[in-house]
């Protein structure tokens, strides 16, 4: 794929798009100027991608009968079977399907990627083979992750294995799904606001969103590196420990690792809670949507850990109610100018760059219609603020975000935890309609039906609002 020297309309036409006249002459002269930099590119091109060794063999991806599949959870079924011996030796996990599998597809949910195949592993999935750890697939996810429903992903809703017909969550639907069913021990997810949480609070498992940078994110799809997390989500809490274990530490590629402390996590099961403080959060619970027996469950909770031996009291962190905002900005802008304008990964990080990815889903200009309610209000809202505003609003959010942060770390020197609910709502019935929802052919996504579909159900669902992610 040789870098071609442009042609003078090709740079007039640069010019004009960003405000610099250019006459003809002053285009050859350009011209003459680049042409050793494009030797260079080529350069570039030439040399290998150095990516890390695909270890282990793996059978060919299948996608599984309805039969087989019937909360429509997985994605892909393929087997990767790992290490002889290890911590997860006999233990089965299922990944996101933003998750790199080399040789099998990955569709992150959305249209726009099918057909897509990864040609590296990423960091978490070397470490779960390593472990001994068996892969039994990928796992539905919503639309680029960008919903917290389960209900936006281009070969249909996920449903909840408790009851079916309701929401299983978002975006990590079918990775909760699978676990919840019991069709794998294990599941990985991934969070940038709730898509871990959200699926494992619906479908009743545990879901860890772990300190950001403690769990490389190297090979996964990024959404926005200031807020990308993967973790565990796991039937049990001694499995999610277990899983933490695997899976945490620096691997010498993601920049979101920095002073990564890893503890022997399991250690801690079994010790009790005698004497840990406790801090429930007053602000947790006070959304326009908190349901009174969600938020009656937490407190119950919190005074049986009371009973048990904790200290447990009420405090108020005010700041906490503005984190949706602070989030908007650079949850937005971030993930239009990582993701979809910068071709899935963006620019200006020492990062693992999987580069056949970026490749393949910058052809989704192309295919803008296919893509998901949610996806289309990003980008569009991104790529107005970015244009009205320039960045100003994306570096003002994460400047406040240190309040924000120091206001946590008030708390959390008097207390050893912060208790709260992790959604304030129940598993939602709202999306009957895509319940027995399944896209359409390629040619026909994003035709009226299938975007007026997924607007009446965007909005009438107040478990997705566009903070979920």
């Amino acid at each position: 794929m040789a870098v071609q020297v442009p042609t003078h309309d090709q740079l007039r036409a640069i010019g004009d798009e960003i405000g610099l006249s250019l006459g003809r002459d002053d285009a050859s002269s350009f011209i003459d100027i680049m042409r050793p930099f494009i030797a260079a590119y080529n350069v570039v091109d030439a040399l290998p991608d150095h990516l890390p060794e695909v270890k282990y063999p793996r059978t060919p991806g299948r996608h599984p009968s309805s039969e087989e599949n019937p909360h429509n959870a997985w994605y892909v079924k393929a087997t990767v079977n790992g290490a002889p011996d290890g911590k997860l030796k006999g233990r089965t996990v299922a990944l996101k399907d933003n998750i790199m599998l080399a040789g099998i597809p990955m569709m992150n949910g959305a249209a726009t990627l099918e057909g897509y195949i990864p040609n590296v592993d990423a960091t978490v999935v070397t470490r779960i083979l390593d472990a001994g750890g068996t892969v039994l697939g990928k796992a539905h996810c919503e639309a680029f992750c960008l919903s917290g429903g389960s209900h936006t992903s281009a070969r249909g809703a996920v449903h909840n294995p408790r009851s079916h017909g309701y929401s299983a969550g978002g975006s990590s639907s079918g990775s909760a799904a699978l676990v919840a069913a019991g069709d794998v021990d294990m599941a990985l997810g991934g969070d940038q606001g709730g898509s871990i949480r959200i699926p494992a609070s619906f479908c009743g498992i545990y879901g860890m969103k772990p300190t950001h940078g403690l769990v490389p994110y190297t090979g996964i799809m990024p959404i926005e590196i200031f807020v990308d997390h993967t973790g565990p989500m796991t039937a049990n809490v001694a499995d999610n420990a277990l899983l933490l274990e695997v899976l945490a530490g620096p691997d010498g590629y993601d920049p979101r690792q920095y002073n990564v402390r890893v503890q022997p996590c399991r250690e801690a099961i079994g010790r009790g809670i005698a004497g840990v403080r406790i801090g429930i959060v007053r602000e947790g619970f006070q959304a326009a949507n908190a349901e009174e027996d969600v938020s009656a469950k937490v407190r119950a909770a919190a005074d049986r850990l009371h009973r048990l031996g904790a200290t447990v009291q009420e405090l108020s962190i005010p700041m906490h109610l503005l984190g949706a905002a602070i989030w908007t900005p650079i949850g937005v802008e971030g993930l239009t100018q990582t993701m979809m304008h910068g071709d899935g990964y963006g620019v200006s990080r020492p990062d693992l760059y999987a580069t056949s990815l970026m490749d393949f889903h910058r052809n989704w200009r192309a295919h803008a219609n296919e893509r998901s309610e949610t996806t289309k209000v990003f980008t569009l809202l991104g790529t107005y603020i970015r244009r009205q505003h320039g960045s100003r609003y994306y570096g003002k959010a994460m400047n406040i975000v240190r309040r924000l942060t120091a206001a946590y770390e008030v708390a959390l020197a008097q207390h050893d935890l912060l208790l709260m609910p992790a959604t304030l709502l129940k598993a939602t019935h709202g999306h009957a309609d895509a319940a027995h929802y399944r896209a359409p052919a390629r040619h026909d996504r994003g035709t009226h039906r299938h975007r007026t579909f997924s607007r009446r159900a965007y909005a009438a669902d107040p478990a997705r609002p566009p903070h979920r992610l």
